[in-house]
Order: structure tokens, then sequence, then C-alpha cells
């Protein structure tokens, strides 16, 4: 089954749902684990550099979600990186071999969509394993 979990995490609404339901798909498995991937958008990092309230919000939130593996007595590990998140969850999924990977839906509008593609899409079309997208 799905021992080996990666979990796409940004502190929105949808992947803190996301979380949840990584949590329960965890509790079904004996032995699993979950990995929680933070990417860091490259294009933010200036911002983040520059205005230290974006990061202490985003320390904040990987505490909270960490708070919700804890209680739920699940093992995971957290792992934060730098790049395209799209591109960095999926690659990191399919080096990594994980037997499923958990976003939540960002919420796009049709035509953002359709221009700029989204996390969740791009997961779908080129991971290796399956993808369950959260709303």
């Amino acid at each position: 089954m799905y021992k080996k979990i990666l979990l796409a995490f940004d502190g929105s609404e949808h992947s803190k749902r996301a979380a949840e339901h990584a949590v329960a798909m965890a509790l079904l498995v004996q032995d699993s684990s979950v990995e929680i991937i933070n990417v860091i958008d490259i294009e933010k990092v200036k911002s983040e550099v520059l205005h230290q309230d974006i990061k202490k919000v985003r320390e904040t939130t990987l505490e909270e979600v960490k708070e919700v593996f804890q209680k739920a007595n699940v093992s995971y590990e957290l792992k934060v990186v730098h790049g395209e998140p799209g591109t960095m969850i999926v690659s990191h999924a399919n080096e990594e071999k994980f037997d499923l990977i958990i976003l939540g839906s960002r919420g796009l509008n049709a035509l953002q969509e359709m221009v700029l593609g989204s996390v969740s899409h791009r997961a779908v079309v080129r991971a290796h394993c399956p993808v369950l997208i959260i709303k």
C-alpha cells in the first residue's frame, strides 16, 4: 500500500487539509512514514529576505503542521527546498520512489491553469506514483 508518502505543504488552507489526509493515510498502514516537502519558490526568495514577516509566517506554519503529525504519533520528516514547486515536488517524488503524493489544490481559475499550469496538474501528469489532490 502507501508506506512512503510525500506531502507537499505550502501553508495554504488546502495544504493544511492535505496534511490531515496524509496523517489519516499514514495511520492506515503500519510502519508508514510521511515526508513533508516545503518548496520555497525561487521567485519569492527575494521578498522573503526583504520581509522577515514572510519568513516568520512560513516557520510558524511549518511548526503547526509538525504538531499535527506529532499529536497523531505519525512518523514524519520535514524537508525545505528552493526551486519551482511543481518541478521540485515531482522530481523528488520520482527520485525517492514515493508510493503516494498528497497535495492541496491551489484553486487557480481555468484561464490561469491553462496559461500557467498548476502544481497539482504537473504532479498528476509527471509523477510515477498516485497523486491525491485535496480541495
